[in-house]
């Protein structure tokens, strides 16, 4: 069982976007850091294991020419194997920081080229795997970023094209030193999902098709897809193959955000029904069947749901964020 735990106030609310929290959890100083879009910025907080809040900076997105500030889409922190960096996407481009957010070491503008007047241009969706950062965008390529192990030297390094709609997510888990392993996935506006190969040239593996709704949220677990969709519905495949396991009906309305807890195969769901689910992902020994098993069910009245996230790697805490809701709301474990 979960139970409430103190809350960690924002300067204002979280924006109605999906995945709306990133959660960086630092064992080393007992910290966890939240990053939350609010509008044309991003808030940055750490918070010590009570919930009190230590720090909090505003990151802003860099302008263009336009009028009006660029909305921020997505904030994310991207653990790479040398360094950890802290990305924010939004309608002008892709900027990189430090971990902490006071120093951006990487720009990149998106190239709206021939889009017409009434095309939104923006990126959404961003994993790291490897050395390499991706980011979606919303023509449906996948810009790859190869990142040294300290420095500004960020390199451009490949496009992916398999999507035709708009990159929602992207999630990744490390290959494990296996051959052909599918260690990323890629989801989109219509529904489809694609799995990759990481590597220095990427490599498409399988297509799953998507059934007329989107999917803004996937996670990567064992070589098991976790998709969540905007009919309340998750999803697990079989990452090399795209075979169907399991189909939950899982909530009453659009899902906003998944989460794993790698260490012990939880997967957290939240949707627009303002519930936060848990269920427990396994793999059977005997037929090396999907399992899943529903562990905890968690409501947040009057509220949409927008992000949500675990706190650590072996799936004790969770944190929600809402739209209108000036607050981050934290759970753990009893």
């Amino acid at each position: 069982m979960f139970r409430r735990e103190r809350s960690i106030p924002l300067r204002g609310s979280a924006a109605a976007l999906c995945n709306n929290l990133s959660v960086l959890h630092v064992p080393a100083r007992n910290l966890t850091h939240f990053g939350v879009v609010h509008g044309p910025s991003a808030q940055l907080l750490s918070a010590a294991p009570e919930g009190v809040p230590l720090a909090q900076r505003q990151l802003h997105a860099k302008e263009g020419a336009g009028v009006s500030p660029p909305l921020i889409t997505q904030v994310h922190w991207c653990v790479l194997p040398f360094r950890v960096l802290l990305v924010l996407t939004s309608h002008r481009g892709i900027q990189m920081y430090e971990s902490d957010g006071s120093v951006m070491v990487y720009w990149h503008a998106l190239d709206s080229g021939d889009v017409s007047p009434v095309q939104a241009v923006f990126a959404r969706g961003i994993a790291s795997s490897g050395h390499f950062i991706c980011v979606g965008t919303w023509s449906g390529r996948i810009l790859v970023f190869d990142i040294p192990a300290k420095g500004p030297n960020i390199v451009l390094s490949e496009e992916l094209a398999g999507h035709q709609t708009s990159v929602t997510d992207i999630a990744t888990e490390p290959a494990q030193g296996q051959d052909c392993v599918a260690d990323m996935v890629t989801a989109d506006d219509s529904g489809l999902l694609c799995v990759w190969q990481s590597g220095p040239e990427f490599k498409l593996m399988t297509r799953i098709p998507g059934f007329g709704v989107p999917c803004p949220s996937v996670q990567l677990w064992h070589g098991i897809v976790a998709a969540g969709y905007g009919d309340g519905q998750v999803r697990l495949y079989e990452a090399s193959t795209g075979t169907l396991h399991v189909q939950i009906s899982a909530h009453a309305r659009a899902i906003c955000a998944l989460d794993l807890a790698p260490e012990v195969g939880k997967l957290l769901s939240a949707a627009e029904d303002t519930f936060i689910h848990i269920w427990k992902l396994s793999r059977s020994p005997e037929s090396g069947h999907t399992e899943v098993e529903h562990c905890h069910g968690e409501c947040v009245p009057d509220t949409q749901v927008c992000g949500a996230r675990f706190c650590d790697p072996s799936g004790s805490s969770f944190a929600v964020t809402g739209y209108d809701l000036a607050e981050i709301l934290r759970f753990s474990s009893a």
